[in-house]
């Protein structure tokens, strides 16, 4: 699919909702609907030195720009490409003496394209982004106050000749942004670096239970084509077969939270009260917050409160000392905290859930595999019961769980492990992705070695010992093989 092609979604009326796309054919799980290039999008102040500002991939060694001594890039084509992005925003930083927030600096942004394009890209855009919804009327007084503030900066940074703005209008571009910004990721999809604007995305509503997701493609910018490379580019993709007529939806938040906490969040950020079936039925609530049943012995209602509370202080204590780099004390507090919850809180319980993705994150990054490895087994076996099966998210702890296991030379239960996090990949990320190209490159790798294990585990392990004992990676196996 190109970018830009909306044959498979048209606008319509959702009713309460307001605007929504829906289908406009069957549409097959991981199928694109659409894909589309961010309208603005900015780097987050605290990695303006280490993501390039124009095709947001980390990279070490970066370009400064010479001028305002703020924007960095890859190199001299990604400048060249960013630079009618780049240039007014440029000469503000440079008269202003500093660069703003980034909320400011992508309001900016909005504005100097809505001048350059009257607020449209191309034909296939649904909607101008100043039509699009801002609730700055429902702003909390701390929220209105500091609208307010950034809107006082934006006027001492942003100018377009003569061209000047009201107050309102400002805000209302900051609110459109609070609302609609989506959060963009590195080119791993590993850590969140920045922040867009996609005004077709922006009309997808929002369903706990999603039948699509949305994923930043960078594409193969080392390409030599140019044609092959996309400056931030959103993909929507179907999660699962979706009839004609059927209305698209993504999930605004992590589904792992209880339905009152995920409509909390949502009414307090988007300003909506979620009424889809998963809220309002409060499905797998229960599951989320489940006693432990062994063999029909469940404890008492005291004990599971005394647990779950003492669970909610210890994660709170993990993460601040996972903050601080103590890890031994985090991995001592996390093995503190599942012995107490063992056959008092359940599997699929959020808190032995997030005790259990520290535990095994912060173990693997100790290199302490083994232990890490089982962990994120029963890590993996909790989310498998709440998410839903092509859920991005579960595909991601599975192959953490795939690469732990595999690090530990537990390679049959990391291979496997593997295949089904590339299973899921493939759904929600693509073939092209670079997370699903190095999915593929361990799935490969991990065969191999299950191969060599099934024809002399000794000779395996003993491989395996060699090399790790003299400083190498197990990736090396292939090689020695």
């Amino acid at each position: 699919m190109t970018v830009g092609n909306m044959e498979s979604a048209t606008l319509f009326d959702a009713g309460k909702k307001g605007r929504g796309l829906k289908a406009s054919k069957e549409l097959a799980a991981g199928e694109v609907v659409f894909a589309e290039p961010s309208f603005s999008a900015v780097v987050f102040d605290s990695f303006a030195s280490q993501i390039c500002h124009s095709c947001f991939r980390r990279q070490a060694n970066l370009h400064r720009c010479a001028q305002c001594k703020f924007a960095h890039y890859c190199d001299r084509t990604c400048q060249t490409a960013c630079w009618d992005e780049h240039k007014k925003e440029c000469g503000a930083i440079r008269k202003m003496g500093r660069a703003p927030a980034e909320n400011v600096r992508l309001a900016a942004r909005v504005l100097w394209r809505i001048h350059k394009d009257s607020g449209v890209v191309s034909d296939s855009q649904l909607m101008s982004v100043s039509e699009l919804e801002d609730h700055v009327n429902d702003l909390s007084e701390e929220a209105h106050a500091q609208l307010k503030a950034d809107v006082s900066t934006f006027l001492e940074y942003w100018s377009h000749g003569r061209k000047k703005h009201s107050a309102e209008f400002i805000s209302h571009i900051f609110g459109i942004i609070k609302c609609n910004g989506f959060t963009m990721s590195d080119q791993r999809g590993l850590q969140a670096v920045g922040v867009g604007l996609f005004p077709n995305l922006c009309l997808v509503n929002h369903d706990c239970w999603p039948n699509c997701t949305v994923i930043l493609n960078h594409g193969d910018q080392s390409a030599l084509s140019s044609a092959l490379h996309s400056q931030r580019r959103i993909e929507l993709r179907a999660l699962e077969k979706i009839p004609e007529g059927a209305e698209l939806t993504v999930s605004y938040v992590d589904f792992l939270h209880v339905s009152t906490e995920r409509q909390k969040k949502l009414r307090e950020h988007f300003h909506f009260e979620c009424t889809c079936e998963h809220c309002s039925q409060h499905i797998k609530d229960d599951l989320m917050m489940a006693a432990a049943d062994s063999e029909g012995n469940k404890p008492s209602a005291e004990k599971v409160k005394e647990v779950t509370d003492f669970s909610k202080e210890c994660l709170a204590k993990i993460e601040e000392r996972r903050l601080q780099g103590e890890y031994n004390e985090v991995v001592k507090l996390c093995r503190e905290c599942l012995e107490k919850q063992e056959n008092v809180l359940a599997d699929t319980h959020l808190y032995k859930l997030r005790v259990l993705s520290v535990a095994s994150e912060v173990l693997s990054f100790m290199q302490k595999f083994s232990e890490a490895a089982g962990y994120a087994h029963k890590m993996v076996e909790g989310y498998r019961k709440l998410y839903h099966h092509n859920n991005a998210l579960l595909g991601m702890a599975i192959m953490r769980a795939g690469v732990t296991h595999w690090h530990g030379g537990q390679i049959e239960a990391g291979h496997a492990f593997i295949c089904q996090a590339y299973g899921i990949l493939m759904v929600t990320h693509g073939p092209n992705h670079a997370i699903t190209r190095d999915l593929e490159s361990m799935r490969t790798q991990t065969e191999m070695e299950l191969k060599m294990f099934k024809q002399d585990e000794a000779a395996y392990h003993s491989m395996r010992a060699a090399i790790s004992s003299s400083g190498g990676n197990i990736k090396d196996l292939s090689r020695k093989k």
